[in-house]
This record gives structure tokens, sequence and C-alpha cells, in this order.
């Protein structure tokens, strides 16, 4: 029976991952604890996600570094890859073996210790304008560039309405000085109708 050994691995080879990477199997950590970690360099560059991983105080970020220091010198070795043009394409830790110890305890019972361990592995990549990775906004920044909209709509209306008011007043104080004027003609009729009648008399 023909198992197609030779296509097989031609195959395996075309479709092989050439970007430089390490890897770090069976870490005294267990993989949560190395995945918070790992969330805050993804899609960062090589010199920040150094001084990230230097600056952060937890226990996984010390061998974080060794892996990340491991695939840049594979990038600058084995593919000539300086290490400004770098930044992380994926990084990720996998579950390991589990070591099993027993603690103890009373009437002749015992408790199972798990001690877990991770394979830290870390991908890097050229930088592209094409492949760089690009941050999704949330739906929290959505709503407040929405909000922000609504907000400087109602300015534009309420600056609208003021320059209209105005006008408004306008008319009422042209229409208050023709009623003044109105009222003072007939005041002046009135007397000057008083001052006939008194004459005739």
């Amino acid at each position: 029976m023909a198992k197609r050994m030779k296509e097989k691995t031609a195959k395996r080879i075309a479709e092989k991952d050439n970007r430089p990477q390490a890897l770090a199997k069976y870490i005294r950590i267990s993989p949560p604890k190395v995945r918070v970690v790992l969330d805050l360099i993804r899609g960062k560059d090589y010199f920040t996600a150094l001084g990230i991983l230097q600056n952060t105080q937890k226990r996984a970020s010390e061998a974080i570094i060794k892996v990340l220091e491991s695939a840049g010198a594979n990038a600058e070795n084995n593919q000539n890859l300086s290490k400004n043009d770098l930044y992380v394409a994926e990084c990720y830790a996998n579950e390991g073996m589990t070591m099993k110890r027993y603690w103890y305890r009373s009437h002749g019972s015992a408790d199972i210790i798990k001690k877990r361990t991770s394979h830290i592995k870390i991908i890097l990549d050229e930088k592209k304008d094409d492949d760089m990775p690009v941050k999704k906004a949330t739906k929290k920044a959505e709503a407040e560039v929405k909000q922000a909209e609504v907000k400087q709509e109602e300015k534009a209306e309420a600056k609208t309405t003021k320059t209209t008011k105005p006008a408004k007043t306008e008319t009422k104080k042209v229409a208050s000085t023709t009623t003044t004027k109105k009222s003072a003609d007939k005041t002046v009729k009135t007397k000057k109708d008083k001052t006939q009648e008194g004459g005739e008399k």
C-alpha cells in the first residue's frame, strides 16, 4: 500500500512557517498566568515588547523574555533580519504535562496537588503596512464616539437657535415702538380736541 511519503514531506516543507520563532517547553508556570503577560506584548514591536516585559512584575515575564530574545537571535542569525523591523506576530502558551504530588491529610487521606507546566511559543515577523495588526474599536469606544457626535449636533442646534432668537426680539421691539408711537399720537389728538372744545365754549 503506497503511503506517498515523499509527497507528504514535500507538502510539509512547502507549508512550513518560515517566520522567526522560539519555543520553551515545560515551564513551571500555569498557562493562564503566562497568557496574562503574553496579552501585553501581542502586536508590539520587538524592543517595546522587551521594555514591557522588563517592567512587569510577574513571574512569567522572565521566561517570556528568554523566549523573545531567542526568537530575535534566530531572526538575526538564520534569516539576516534586523530587530528594528520585527514585531510580535503571534504568542501563545499551551498546556504541558501536569505533575501530581500528594498532600497528606488526617485519617489516612490525601489531597492531590497539581503542578502544571506550559509551552511558550513566540513568532516574530517583519513590519508591513498590510500585515500590522489593527486593534478593533470596542463597543464602549464606539458609544463614546456616538455620544460626542450627538453633543456636537446639539451644540450646533443651540447656536442656530441663539442666532435666530435676536431677530424675534427685534421684531418685538419694532412692534412695541409702533404701538408707543400710536398711543402718543392718540394722546396728542385727544389733547388738541379738548383745547378746541374749550376755545369754542
